[in-house]
């Protein structure tokens, strides 16, 4: 399983995955078996000697400032722009070396797209825009959402410009189980009580993993995170562009911040928010977002039981017993799942409706539909309300066909990073301190991250440091409530990062840009329009 990490601007009503529609984000979550060993990849630094809790010591270095002979043909390509059948957006397909060490071996086609400055005022360049993930089609949120919501003035000075990572939506996608098969690997039993069960999900993590070297065994070697980055200076090259300005949220950081690392000179304007942290491994990102998930579950509680239809709890009920009610729901669900009325003949059981409810922990706007949901399950023994948000994670749409989100995500972060544990043995190990970390979801989450332990291509990357020296101030932003990306993340890139600005805001869900905080907007809109960063220690509520 993997969890997602990614900035998904949609309507109040979540629509399927994080890709994306108004101005809104809860957020793709990490909700178990479908996303993959969980998290970020971290990209390749050299050999780690890391433990697997400790941060790492080695740094990411920078590329060469010249361009390799062999690189010439891409970065001389230029975008032959074409209508998208989207109002106001052009397209181009550009490409990359499969292999960057070796560029004669093939190549990997890129799906690019823009929405030119409307003005007034002097253009700026293009502003690159990428959701998260791994796995969320940029292109996607591009013309959903960025290219038209992203506030006006921005657009006026901007070009706003999107790459679909290679592997994801637009630009070759990885592909591993058809929709039958997604339904039956997301629908199972993720906090195994016996040998028979962990048998059974050990199954559906190996089955997933080769048919995902089955299908995809071309690019499975080739989608890292450190690939996107130097894909991303290709596309920055053919557009003209003498530096990168770019606004990345959730994983999108990771992969900014590998680019500023990789090409600290050609780094613009970058925004990174929602911010992960590269230098720890997977078992400490796992665990870790299994705490920030518990921190957001702690709010929700809070608010719910102020609520007249909270079903977990009324006023005055501690949020503790507002989590053992709803473990003891996700119990009930276990022994007997519950109808929903799907037309595929789906019913609720304990994986997906964890799965709805940690999709409505990305942003408090969900809570609302979250209440309903589970009032409607727990009360009416109607599970759809929970299948809705669970296949809003997934990117499940109504025809049972699901966007290739959770096979990219996997590919990525299993090529990113060796394995959080080896073996269902290490897993029994873990489980309490996932627990103590996560009442609720800590079983879950551990088991979650066991996914990359079968996962058939050898990861090519390490954690690492990022410090990008000798680029231009990079504005880092991380919210104190953050399910997602847990705040100290924000606090550790931005520590990384020589020339970083912390931007703190103190509140609930994934993500800050955008999702109504004046103060956030205002200090980002002057950073990239004006090229002042936040003032030092700046705070936002």
């Amino acid at each position: 399983m993997h969890i997602r990490r990614n900035h998904r601007h949609t309507s109040p009503t979540p629509l399927p995955g994080r890709a994306l529609t108004s101005a809104r984000t809860p957020r793709t979550g990490g909700a178990l078996l479908a996303v993959a060993a969980l998290l970020v990849s971290a990209c390749s630094a050299g050999a780690s000697t890391t433990s697997a809790t400790s941060a790492a010591d080695v740094a990411l270095g920078a590329l060469p400032r010249s361009t390799p002979a062999a690189l010439a043909p891409y970065y001389g390509q230029k975008a032959r722009w074409r209508d998208c059948g989207v109002p106001g957006f052009q397209c181009a397909t550009l490409r990359a070396p499969l292999d960057y060490d070796r560029p004669a071996g093939g190549d990997v086609r890129l799906a690019v797209t823009r929405k030119k400055a409307t003005g007034p005022g002097e253009r700026l360049g293009s502003l690159f825009v990428n959701p998260g993930g791994p796995g969320g089609s940029a292109v996607g949120y591009a013309q959903a959402y960025a290219g038209i919501g992203y506030p006006a003035e921005v657009r006026a000075r901007y070009d706003v410009v999107a790459v679909d990572p290679r592997g994801v939506a637009r630009s070759e996608p990885v592909t591993c189980l058809d929709g039958p098969d997604m339904d039956t690997y997301t629908q199972t039993d993720t906090t195994p009580d016996d040998a028979r069960e962990t048998a059974e999900l050990v199954d559906a993590y190996k089955e997933f993993a080769e048919e995902c070297g089955a299908r995809s065994a071309r690019l499975l070697r080739h989608v890292s995170t450190v690939e996107t980055a130097r894909d991303m200076d290709i596309v920055r090259a053919a557009l003209g562009d003498a530096k990168l300005n770019y606004v990345g949220a959730s994983y999108g950081t990771f992969l900014g911040a590998t680019y500023a690392g990789l090409f600290p000179g050609r780094s613009g304007r970058l925004v990174l928010d929602g911010a992960m942290d590269p230098s720890l491994p997977a078992r400490r990102l796992n665990l870790d977002q299994t705490a920030g998930f518990e921190t957001a579950f702690q709010s929700f509680a809070k608010d719910c039981v102020q609520q007249p239809d909270c079903p977990l709890g009324t006023k005055g009920t501690p949020s503790a017993r507002v989590g053992r009610n709803l473990k003891a729901f996700f119990r009930k669900l276990d022994a007997h799942p519950i109808p929903t009325g799907d037309a595929a003949g789906r019913t609720l059981g304990e994986a997906l409706a964890t799965t709805g409810v940690i999709a409505a922990m990305y942003d408090e706007s969900s809570w609302a539909q979250l209440r309903e949901a589970l009032g409607s399950a727990m009360k009416d023994n109607d599970g759809a309300g929970l299948l809705v948000l669970a296949d809003s994670y997934y990117e499940r749409d109504a025809d049972g066909g699901y966007s290739n989100l959770m096979s990219a995500n996997a590919a990525v972060n299993c090529l990113d990073l060796p394995p959080a544990y080896d073996s269902p043995e290490e897993v029994e190990k873990a489980v309490p301190t996932f627990e103590k970390a996560s009442p609720v979801f800590g079983k879950g989450l551990a088991w979650a991250s066991l996914g990359c332990a079968y996962w058939p291509v050898a990861p090519t990357g390490e954690p690492h440091r990022i410090e990008a020296r000798g680029a231009g101030p990079i504005v880092v932003v991380g919210t104190t409530r953050d399910p997602a990306t847990p705040y100290r993340w924000a606090r550790a890139l931005a520590g990384q990062l020589t020339s970083s600005r912390l931007l703190t805001y103190e509140g609930d869900g994934h993500t800050a840009y955008g999702r109504g905080s004046a103060c956030v907007d205002s200090a980002i809109n002057a950073y990239l329009l004006r090229g002042t960063p936040p003032a030092p220690g700046k705070r936002c509520s």
